[in-house]
């Protein structure tokens, strides 16, 4: 039930400034208005100096970090982003949960959850998760799905909450891509729908029986009219009108790549893909020795797995900035739910790259003499941008161009 939103930040403030807190993260933006910041996280840490609240914020761009004292700095730091109107906020502390989304109307929609081993809730008790869509929501009865597989499919939403606008105009075109078993595809045309949106959805996967097999499931939920299904690769099926929002959970190595470079043709406003294996820069610098000084960073084999996935990741978000998107990579699931945990996030704002950015990009990929994939996709190995495409030009929704900017 919907709650006066002063009473409810309130609520808020108390939690981020209580000695349990543990995590929080403030996101998105409400009706009509933009905050400073498009991401804040805070949390405690201690330093040489003492406790000390440490608070991240990023302008989509590049991230910013403090550690503030506990009192008078600590208070008006938070206040200053209580002050601005993000869209939603979570909060944890060691007892409870607290989940806030400000309405179109300006209300607060909150949930909360006792943390395990609260006062209010018995020692050794489960925690009561808060979810986007409830894991017992009866899609799951027709969808399948395991503990884990549901608890990142929650995650991504949670990130894609954190990246929609909340006044959307018009339909909402979504693909999901390398949709396999079409956990997410679901999950998300069930969230979307309940947000209020008229949502048109199309689920890509290469595998005909799978096409098959989640087309059936459409039409036994009932929803054959707005989801379908087409088999083919991610670089080829055909999808038309082109999409609003690109999705792509563990599309494998380069297949990741494949979706973002559709996405940037097709002019996405925004984009979320949570890559899986890196196996392609990773054999690139096994094939070569590293650039002095870094011979120690990749002599060792799991040191190599792991700068390549670092390095794979830095040069897609730095492509997608060449080519009109801000891009970001955050972490959207628990590494303990899934060690392939990041999230390359990222919304179209049409901005053509700067000198500084090429030069940028191009002595990271000078420097390590790596093609990636994604830039061959993009128009060469150089990577050059052009900032937008024939495909993308004609691209509009709702009366707004695919270029414009939002949350």
């Amino acid at each position: 039930m919907p709650e006066p939103l002063d009473a409810a930040l309130a609520e808020v403030r108390a939690l981020l400034l209580d000695p349990g807190l543990t995590r929080a993260v403030a996101a998105g933006r409400r009706r009509g208005q933009r905050p400073s910041v498009v991401r804040a996280e805070l949390r405690p840490v201690t330093l040489k100096a003492g406790p000390r609240l440490q608070i991240a914020t990023s302008d989509g761009s590049r991230p910013y970090t403090r550690n503030v004292a506990p009192g008078g700095d600590a208070d008006a730091a938070v206040d200053a982003l209580l002050a601005e109107p993000f869209g939603n906020w979570h909060v944890e502390t060691v007892r409870t949960t607290l989940q806030l989304r400000v309405t179109k109307s300006g209300e607060a929609q909150v949930h909360r959850a006792a943390n395990s081993g609260s006062p209010t809730e018995p020692a050794g008790h489960d925690r009561a998760k808060d979810y986007l869509l409830d894991p017992g929501d009866p899609i799951f009865a027709e969808i399948g799905g395991s503990a884990a597989k549901r608890r990142q499919v929650d995650a991504f939403l949670r990130a894609l909450a954190a990246t929609l606008p909340d006044d959307l105009p018009g339909p909402l075109r979504v693909v999901d891509l390398g949709c396999g078993n079409a956990y997410l595809t679901f999950a998300a045309y069930r969230w979307l729908t309940r947000r209020g949106l008229d949502v048109h959805l199309v689920g890509v996967d290469v595998r005909e029986d799978q096409r098959q097999r989640n087309t059936e499931l459409a039409q036994r939920l009932g929803w054959a009219d707005r989801v379908r299904f087409v088999a083919g690769t991610i670089a080829d099926a055909a999808v038309e009108p082109a999409p609003d929002l690109v999705l792509a959970l563990h599309a494998c190595d380069t297949a990741t790549d494949e979706a973002l470079a559709r996405a940037v043709r097709w002019g996405a406003r925004w984009v979320l893909a949570a890559p899986c294996c890196h196996h392609d820069v990773a054999a690139q610098l096994r094939s070569r020795p590293a650039p002095p000084p870094y011979d120690l960073l990749t002599r060792q084999g799991i040191l190599r797995e792991r700068f390549a996935d670092v390095l794979t990741d830095a040069v897609r978000a730095g492509l997608l900035r060449l080519h009109g998107y801000r891009a970001e990579v955050v972490e959207f699931v628990d590494s303990r739910h899934t060690p392939r945990n990041l999230l390359i996030r990222a919304r179209r704002t049409g901005a053509a790259p700067t000198g500084a950015q090429r030069a940028e990009y191009r002595a990271l990929v000078d420097q390590w003499v790596v093609t990636p994939r994604l830039a061959t996709l993009l128009g060469g190995p150089g990577g050059d941008a052009t900032g937008g495409t024939a495909e993308a030009a004609d691209h509009v929704t709702g009366g707004t161009p695919a270029g414009a900017a939002a949350g």
